[in-house]
């Protein structure tokens, strides 16, 4: 492990014990991390995001502390809504799967989401997924029962521990299937029967397909262990689906856990509502992408603490690209010296901002520190230092990592600036000072204002960016 005795120590906020606790991997060498990933028929909204955000922050901390971290994110490639999908275009599931994981990866990477170090398809999956329902029912804990096969939630006393609900609202949350074949109510899907015109796979139960459940369990053994150290995603997860993997992946190891720690990032909401598709205020990556900076969208995910809601607002984007404005005008401010961006070079406030569950305002705050000095620090040596402190720190939250006249010459900008046909009037307008033409000077000011943009004249020339 790279920390040092007198370093702070990460501490996570545990979902299953919940409390705060100092994270300690099960082997140091070799830490363990999955999160949940996006179920492929669709395009990504902006809720689907704040995960991908949060747990690639996590990821990248886990990395500057521990020599050895395998991060999974899976891809979920079969499921009812893929299914109508494909029938509905009339095309097999995996052009319709293939085609969404490569826009969420897309679309996921304009915000600055890394790449896990594992993505696991629930297809390539399946025969690891019957091994753990064979388990399941030869250690009584499962039941198959016309053509499906049904994890039965009594037999494990544990269930509900995750979401601390009570056995009335669990079966009220989980809007259970009544069906004949169940012996509870509570009693969850395994695997069920396929139609003809439906994808199956052969079983011991007949030809069929996988519940939504145990494909991560499934996926979370093949490539990572029994029990793991960190498990993650949306809040809206914890019940039923992280609740039924801790079920049938205890069962199906012996009492194991599955998970050490369980991190739950909160809803974004639209205002003060829920997105739901029902209200209509459901906002696509996708289409925002268009829109505005990746880099602006991902500082607006990261603005409040992951385990709150967020109310997602145009003028909270809005702040985070003004945000980012000042940020990026400090660095350009320090282009005359010279620092190369190293993990040592990441302020200690920053990281124990971090290193307490993830702190990302108490970050950003001190990193709006660092940047505020910067902009009166006169001192060279000084000037460098907080250069690589500004560059280092935003690198490990995933942010400053573009050119500072890149980012103002329109990288940073909505898409309707046109960076080299700024450049030109600043030239135009500079060649009329000179001439002492003050009035067309001041013409072409105006007409940079009326498109937002805001000039600032300094000793090493004028410089532009959007207005606030």
């Amino acid at each position: 492990m790279k920390t040092q005795p007198n370093k702070p120590k990460l501490s996570l906020y545990n979902t299953l014990t919940r409390k705060k606790e100092v994270f300690e991997p099960a082997d140091p060498n070799r830490v363990t991390m999955y999160v949940c990933g996006p179920t492929v028929y669709n395009h990504a909204h902006i809720g689907n995001a704040r995960p991908a955000v949060v747990f690639d922050v996590l990821a990248r901390l886990l990395k500057r502390l521990y020599p050895h971290v395998i991060y999974a994110r899976n891809i979920t490639d079969i499921e009812d809504k893929i299914i109508a999908a494909a029938k509905e275009q009339g095309v097999d599931i995996s052009v319709v799967t293939e085609k969404y994981a490569d826009i969420y990866r897309n679309d996921m990477g304009v915000l600055g989401v890394l790449r896990p170090d594992l993505e696991p398809k629930a297809t390539e999956t399946i025969a690891e997924m019957i091994q753990m329902m064979e388990r399941l029912i030869e250690a009584g804990h499962a039941y198959a029962a016309e053509g499906h096969v049904l994890f039965n939630v009594p037999s494990y006393a544990d269930y509900g521990k995750l979401s601390g609900r009570d056995r009335d609202d669990m079966v009220a949350g989980a809007r259970v299937e009544v069906a004949p074949y169940k012996k509870d109510a509570a009693d969850f899907v395994l695997w069920k029967p396929s139609a003809d015109d439906q994808p199956g796979w052969e079983s011991p139960w007949g030809r069929g397909r996988p519940g939504w459940h145990i494909e991560c369990s499934a996926m979370i053994e093949k490539h990572l262990g029994q029990t793991i150290d960190i498990h993650g995603g949306g809040i809206d997860l914890q019940f039923p689906h992280h609740e039924n993997e801790v079920a049938q992946s205890a069962c199906s190891h012996g009492g194991a856990p599955l998970a050490r720690f369980w991190l739950h990032n909160g809803f974004v909401n639209m205002g003060t509502e829920k997105m739901s598709k029902s209200l209509g205020n459901v906002l696509l990556v996708h289409e925002l992408i268009e829109q505005a900076p990746g880099e602006a969208i991902r500082l607006a995910l990261l603005a409040g603490h992951y385990r709150q809601p967020l109310e997602w607002t145009e003028e909270g984007l809005a702040q985070a690209k003004r945000m980012l404005d000042r940020l990026y005008g400090a660095l350009r401010g320090l282009a005359d010296v010279q620092a190369e961006a190293t993990n040592d070079a990441v302020p200690e406030a920053f990281m124990e901002a971090l290193m307490d569950d993830l702190n990302t305002p108490k970050a950003l705050a001190e990193l709006f520190a660092i940047a505020k000095r910067a902009n009166t620090e006169t001192d060279p040596g000084t000037r460098a230092l907080l250069k690589a402190e500004l560059i280092g720190a935003g690198r490990l939250i995933g942010i400053l990592d573009m050119d500072p006249e890149a980012w103002f010459a329109g990288a940073g900008a909505a898409s309707h600036i046109d960076g080299e046909e700024i450049e030109r009037l600043i030239a135009a307008r500079n060649d009329a000072r000179k001439a002492k033409d003050f009035a067309e000077a001041d013409r072409i000011r105006d007409e940079l204002a009326a498109k937002g943009i805001q000039i600032e004249d300094g000793p090493q020339g004028t410089s532009w960016r959007v207005a606030s």
